[in-house]
């Protein structure tokens, strides 16, 4: 992998993690006027898949074979990567508190160095697990988990899949694309995740309600659907997107790393949209992740080879 790729990838990593953050200060309104999570997330993603459709038809150029030959990738990203990651969430933050959930979630990076650990049976290099640390550190100023709330085991084990199911998704994320463009992985993978979640939402497994209430926004009031299609357009078309982009770029491990700048993203978001307090830990913290990301970083420079892909699971079972 040459500097030149790696940087490029950093830049599309970090418009997908400013993207994706921003879909939890827009949301929140719609959570306040009578949404359920499930119900958001649904119209958002089948928004997204929607937007993205067209393009990636435009970005096959007619090599519909292509699609076919990586029907299981777009099948792991829909009902791992998208449908299955976001319910279970849903069903953690039910039980635990939402920092809690966040903060498991979010150790995907560090379920991602241990395999490639295992995998590779040998350990990762000094600067990894610094900075895996010092980047586990910055996550847990930012999310603040606290709180004295009893922890379901339930909840925490759903927490627990979320993030096997976050580190899923960058190992799908980072599979070598072989022709498929990755506005096509994104788009078709959001369509088939989205009918897959309204599908489990109908049957009234998790709760799944909607409201057309105007909502309290930007100093005023908005029409209930503004913030779903600035949601489904900017935090999930071109975030997925550009975050798939940059797995293929950076590899699963350190675009997962760059993929925690989403939690700072959001804090920040909440700030300026919302005006929650930006507390001096929260900055410490992000500044930690960024150190860590760097450490990691530096690993991957001197690399030739991210033990943490899915090609690497393909050789292991042969």
């Amino acid at each position: 992998m040459t500097r030149s790729s790696t940087s490029l990838g950093l830049v599309i990593a970090l418009v997908a993690a400013a993207t994706f953050g921003l879909s939890g200060a827009l949301a929140k309104p719609l959570l306040e006027s009578g949404w359920s999570p499930a119900g958001a997330v649904t119209v958002r993603v089948l928004i997204g898949g929607i937007v993205l459709a067209p393009v990636a038809v435009i970005a096959l150029h007619g090599r519909w074979a292509t699609l076919w030959r990586a029907r299981w990738r777009v099948l792991a990203m829909a009902v791992i990567g998208v449908a299955g990651t976001q319910l279970a969430y849903f069903g953690a933050i039910e039980r635990i508190p939402v920092g809690t959930a966040v903060l498991i979630e979010y150790m995907a990076p560090l379920l991602l160095v241990g395999w490639a650990w295992a995998r590779g049976r040998r350990m990762p290099k000094r600067v990894v697990l610094v900075g895996s640390v010092v980047a586990l550190a910055g996550l847990i100023l930012v999310v603040n988990p606290g709180g004295s709330a009893r922890l379901d085991v339930l909840g925490l084990t759903l927490a627990l899949t979320a993030m096997v199911g976050c580190a899923i998704y960058y190992l799908v994320a980072a599979q070598p694309s072989e022709g498929l463009p990755a506005v096509a992985l994104a788009g078709f993978g959001l369509l088939l995740g989205g009918v897959l979640l309204g599908a489990v939402g109908l049957s009234g497994l998790v709760p799944f309600t909607t409201s057309t209430t105007d909502v309290e926004m930007f100093g005023g009031t908005v029409p209930w659907w503004l913030p779903l299609v600035i949601i489904g357009v900017v935090a999930t078309a071109i975030a997925y997107s550009t975050s798939i982009a940059a797995s293929e770029l950076l590899g699963s491990r350190l675009a997962s790393f760059v993929g925690l700048l989403e939690v700072v993203a959001a804090t920040f978001y909440a700030w300026l949209l919302l005006g929650e307090q930006l507390t001096v830990p929260q900055l410490i913290g992000g500044l930690l992740i960024l150190i860590g990301i760097a450490f990691v970083r530096s690993e991957k420079t001197d690399a030739a080879l991210e033990p943490a892909s899915m090609a690497d699971l393909d050789a292991g079972r042969s």
